[in-house]
């Protein structure tokens, strides 16, 4: 799905927005509708911490894909272990874990 950016939008895709509500918002896409040209949000960070851990529904033209962080730290890859471990995502977790464990063993 393409948003106002020109930017091509897929799920998982972490992104940043303001919601209807004003409130600002930084997740990852978790599902979309093309034909509604919206997307279901994750929300991780927002300045509303009642929306945190939610998934919220917003239109493409209020989100704008993030870059991609090169090296996390461990403590980021802690946080986004248990970002997936709350939405269920298996993958992700494994994902995640794999890195931390290789990192942890970099450091020993």
């Amino acid at each position: 799905m393409i948003n106002n950016n020109k930017t091509i939008l897929k799920t998982s895709d972490w992104v940043k927005g303001v919601s209807r509500h004003g409130e600002l918002i930084i997740g990852f896409i978790d599902s979309m509708s093309i034909i509604q040209e919206a997307v279901n949000v994750v929300v991780a960070e927002s300045d509303n911490e009642e929306l945190i851990g939610k998934t919220i529904p917003m239109s493409v033209n209020q989100v704008e894909s993030m870059p991609e962080a090169g090296n996390k730290d461990a403590g980021q890859l802690e946080f986004l272990i248990d970002l997936a471990l709350s939405t269920g995502d298996k993958e992700w977790f494994n994902e995640l874990s794999a890195e931390l464990n290789s990192k942890k063993q970099t450091v020993n």
